[in-house]
């Protein structure tokens, strides 16, 4: 019997590795390497450039934190910006709003949601509602070219500041997200782990580079045991908004939703920052 396992490298001296059943797909698109397996303790999970992207077991921690605290700050927005999120887990958060009119979904290869709606339907299955639009380009060039204050929400569901996700970690990516924004408009970014030392690095870069752009600038912290460390956090910005101050938890537990990680708790709770995580935040002042 065959002893297959997935390893990643989340330092040249700390791996973490699954025991899988089968790889289920392998192709290299003209932006990255993409990998589909079937494990046994995870479930189904994708790859880009041999970097764990979301598994069918823990996907969603991730997707709850990245949507459902902005809307329980302003639970009346109604026009959201999704960009990456290719595996489909945070439209399908976002769509369990009756009251959106609409989510533009900006993913700049086509294959990683092809493929995720074949292989990973738990995360692509609302990527057909109505409401839904997909746009197969640059994240990038896409805020640049939006209408001023075109949208209430923008969602940066990116991978790691490496290959097509780099740009949307600059400056100018920032300055365009505000621009495109309403003018209570909030923006949640992908924004690393303080964990190692490569994450905990591109996490101040972010950090310092919204914060110079935002009056509000807050972030929040999350456990998700497949990413490095397991410690990860979110970026809030926003023109209006203080995530804490502004929590809405009454109006957001109207809505009714049964979510398996988020909460009201959870929500006031996850801006609560150990020490060297705020240490580190301040150092990018």
């Amino acid at each position: 019997m065959l002893n297959l396992w997935f390893t990643e490298d989340w330092t040249p001296e700390c791996r973490f590795s699954i025991k899988i059943k089968e790889h289920l797909h392998t192709e290299k698109s003209p932006f990255q390497q993409l990998d589909f397996f079937d494990s046994y303790e995870f479930g189904k999970f994708f790859t880009l450039d041999g970097i764990m992207m979301a598994n069918e077991k823990d996907e969603f921690v991730y997707h709850d934190m990245i949507s459902h605290v902005a809307l329980a700050t302003n639970p009346d927005i109604k026009k959201v910006l999704v960009i990456g999120g290719g595996d489909g887990g945070t439209v399908r958060e976002i769509t369990r709003y009756p009251h959106i009119e609409k989510i533009d979904m900006v993913e700049i290869d086509e294959r990683v949601v092809r493929l995720c709606q074949k292989y990973l339907v738990q995360t692509s299955c609302k990527l057909e509602d109505p409401r839904v639009n997909l746009y197969f380009q640059d994240g990038l060039k896409f805020v640049e070219d939006a209408e001023e204050k075109s949208y209430d929400l923008i969602l940066v569901d990116s991978t790691d500041p490496i290959g097509p996700g780099e740009g949307l970690f600059t400056k100018e990516f920032y300055e365009n997200c505000f621009r495109a924004l309403s003018d209570d408009g909030i923006l949640i970014n992908q924004h690393e782990s303080p964990y190692f030392d490569k994450e905990a690095g591109q996490m101040k870069r972010a950090h310092k580079r919204i914060k110079d752009l935002f009056p509000i600038s807050k972030v929040y912290q999350f456990h998700i045991p497949t990413y490095p460390s397991g410690h990860w956090l979110f970026g809030f910005a926003s023109k209006k908004y203080d995530p804490v101050a502004d929590h809405k938890p009454e109006e957001w537990e109207k809505f009714g939703l049964k979510t398996k990680y988020y909460n009201s708790e959870i929500h006031k709770a996850s801006f609560a920052l150990p020490t060297f995580v705020k240490d580190m935040l301040e150092e990018s002042e």
